[in-house]
């Protein structure tokens, strides 16, 4: 939560020359000009209570079903008036029913559509009709600074509330499954065990990233997967059932660079990634990639590390055609190679 103090007035001399009279009025005259703190207070909080008053009717608390004897909790929200919510994939993953609960305290059932580990986002449908929802916004068009106000069921306890601003844009974590999830959004709005999968909304009710984890015994260390994710995310879950990605088809490995051939090939990365393996047929195959390549350029893009592959294939929204410089033989080729979407 925002603390503001009301600095205590400092007594200043004042040099007055020539009408002392007209200077006081000037004076005055820029004073009423500075807004209040009250004013700035009322302001922030009409701010938060629409906010809450908007979005927390589709905040919903998400838990395994009674009769499966599932314990644990999170948070979710509904995006469609049709029963359609997100929320984090470690809340729902690996449970075939669900049990959410409203703002109002209603019980519902669900089921989970979908979920995608590696971006720790969920897509479960609610049992029911004709429900309040949020809107997702442009989580590109965050800046630092920006108010975020967090909503979910720390604890179980529904409804709850807390503010903070935007830390901090283009954080990467480290997913369940290893990959990295890009564009994480830092900020300090309180989390709690069970704020997970909850909404975090800007001041004027759009939901820009869905909170996901906090940091053990830190303060103001709270993390929210972009809401643009999100919608893709989506997408995918709703038009196939699951996240394709595009892939080569190699296992890789990183290697050190040796300076000497570094410097001869004009290598601007000190270690970079070897294939270890190639899947048969992959169009890393087809490309005519080969166990001990190394890959040192993806798509004009150094790559140092398996992360930086990751990177350049995810930017991808399509099969397109890619250029890679690869050493082999301590020589620099350049092949072309077509990703492919994959599970």
């Amino acid at each position: 939560m925002l603390n503001f103090t009301t600095p205590r007035s400092a007594i200043v001399p004042r040099f007055v020359t020539g009408d002392s009279r007209a200077s006081e009025e000037g004076d005055a005259g820029r004073t009423a000009k500075v807004p209040r703190d009250a004013e700035l207070l009322d302001a922030y909080s009409h701010a938060v209570i629409g906010v809450v008053g908007q979005v927390g009717p589709a905040v919903i608390s998400v838990a395994g079903h009674p009769a499966d004897g599932e314990r644990g909790q999170g948070s979710g929200f509904v995006i469609t008036h049709d029963g359609f919510a997100l929320t984090n994939s470690h809340v729902v993953h690996g449970r075939e029913r669900l049990r959410v609960t409203t703002e109002e305290g209603d019980g519902i059932d669900a089921r989970l559509v979908g979920d995608d580990p590696s971006t720790d986002l969920a897509l479960i449908r609610l049992a029911a009709r004709d429900l309040p929802q949020a809107e997702l916004g442009n989580s590109d068009a965050l800046q630092a600074g920006q108010l975020v106000i967090a909503m979910g069921n720390p604890f179980g306890f529904r409804s709850t509330v807390s503010t903070g601003v935007v830390s901090a844009l283009g954080r990467a974590m480290r997913s369940q499954q290893g990959r990295l999830i890009e564009n994480i959004i830092q900020h300090t709005a309180p989390l709690n065990p069970g704020n997970s999968g909850g909404p975090l909304v800007d001041s004027r009710s759009r939901v820009v990233g869905i909170n996901t984890a906090i940091i053990a015994m830190a303060q103001g260390l709270g993390f929210a997967v972009p809401a643009n994710t999100a919608q893709w995310v989506v997408g995918e879950l709703l038009a196939h059932g699951r996240v394709r990605r595009l892939s080569l088809g190699v296992s890789v490995g990183i290697v050190p660079i040796p300076r000497r051939l570094a410097h001869e090939l004009d290598l601007l990365t000190d270690q970079t990634i070897e294939v270890v393996d190639v899947l048969p047929g992959s169009p890393a195959a087809t490309a005519g990639l080969v166990a001990g390549d190394w890959i040192v350029s993806a798509g004009g893009r150094i790559i140092a590390g398996a992360d930086d592959l990751h990177r350049v294939l995810s930017s991808l929204k399509a099969e397109h055609e890619i250029g890679l410089q690869i050493v082999r033989d301590q020589r620099l080729l350049e092949i072309t190679v077509t990703p492919r979407w994959s599970s």
